[in-house]
């Protein structure tokens, strides 16, 4: 689309000040705010021309203009300027960043709490998880006559442990022999190996009528299942009461709702190489964000793999900070990783009891 270097300017302004106030944009403002020579007509008939082309709305006919979706992408294409981060923020940032040699989840919960509190919409972060996964290691523990907890190590050293309660006492050789079973039947083993057959030939060794072979594997398959999975992470759901887009509950709502599920985020992802990506209401697929905007940066983890933080927010979005907000923090995880001071996602330990 061609527009002349004064409805540019125009739309430039009108964009910039309903970000700023939330508040439909008339001529009188637009000539405040920039260095337009013209008259207040001039600008109400380059006002209704941008409106006439799908760029702008008006919401009522006595109102000012505000963006139309047409109108950000516009703007983001085109029109806006790199912003730039302040001292402050980027100590913040490197703040949230420099947890050296801890969990990876740890630094993706500050890094999106931080993004949150700067833009003051909710972030979230993705990693991916690990494509193959084996046991390293079974550990059985007594803790009373009736109970024990498993502990499953993987092999890229995550731990996991489940406390097991049984309907009658057990003795310390069953379970020692179980362990034994164990490591010797089902280590170095990935999720798909762990058949039906192998299960029922390793109770009948172990004459098990307790059931504790197919207790301890079930977990395992699910402590397999989790670390092949997405880690996600999200920050600041509340922050959007804040927005006049999200003080009506009923808008506010099926927003957070669909945030606060892990599938749906999982599911906003960056176009196959590109390391950044903004879409402006109705781009977005799910019905929940249609009135809303998605801005999302990618991070090298090695291995051939990435990961994604992003913000979601209204459409009056300050696209340029948010962008570059999320820049930093993408670059600052890609170092973490270049530089091994992290582990991979599924290097985290946890309990399960």
């Amino acid at each position: 689309m061609d527009l002349t270097e004064r409805q540019k300017r125009v739309l430039r302004a009108v964009v910039e000040l309903y970000i700023d106030t939330a508040e439909p944009v008339g001529s009188k403002a637009i000539l405040e705010h920039s260095d337009l020579n013209v008259s207040s007509a001039t600008v109400r008939n380059e006002l209704a021309e941008l409106t006439a082309l799908g760029l702008l709305e008006q919401p009522h006919t006595s109102a000012g203009r505000v963006p139309a979706p047409k109108g950000y992408r516009f703007y983001v294409n085109a029109l806006m300027e790199e912003h730039r981060l302040s001292v402050q923020e980027t100590e913040r940032l490197n703040e949230a960043l420099h947890l050296k040699m801890r969990e990876l989840d740890r630094v993706m919960d500050e890094a999106g709490r931080v993004v949150s509190q700067l833009t003051r919409y909710p972030a979230f972060a993705l990693s991916s998880g690990t494509p193959r996964v084996t046991v390293k290691r079974f550990d059985v523990l007594m803790v009373e006559r009736n109970a024990f907890i498993a502990v499953v190590m993987t092999d890229n050293d995550h731990l996991s442990n489940h406390l097991f309660r049984l309907p009658q006492p057990l003795e310390r050789s069953q379970l020692q022999l179980l362990a034994a079973l164990l490591n010797g039947s089902f280590t170095g083993l990935t999720l798909e190996e762990f058949t039906p057959q192998l299960v029922r030939s390793a109770a009948q060794a172990l004459g098990d009528e307790l059931g504790l072979v197919p207790m301890v594997i079930s977990f395992t398959m699910e402590v397999l299942e989790e670390q092949r999975g997405k880690l996600v992470r999200t920050a600041g759901l509340d922050s959007l009461f804040a927005h006049p887009e999200y003080q009506d509950l009923s808008k506010a709502q099926p927003l957070m709702r669909y945030l606060a599920q892990a599938e749906n985020v999982e599911s906003l992802t960056v176009p196959e190489g590109q390391n950044t990506s903004i879409l402006i209401g109705p781009e977005n697929v799910h019905e929940a964000l249609k009135d809303s905007s998605v801005v999302l940066a990618t991070y090298d983890m090695g291995d051939n793999t990435k990961g994604v933080i992003g913000v979601v927010g209204p459409t009056r979005m300050d696209y340029a900070t948010v962008l570059a907000r999320l820049e930093y923090v993408a670059q600052g995880l890609s170092h973490l990783f270049e530089q091994s001071q992290l582990p991979h996602p599924a290097k985290k330990e946890d309990s399960d009891q």
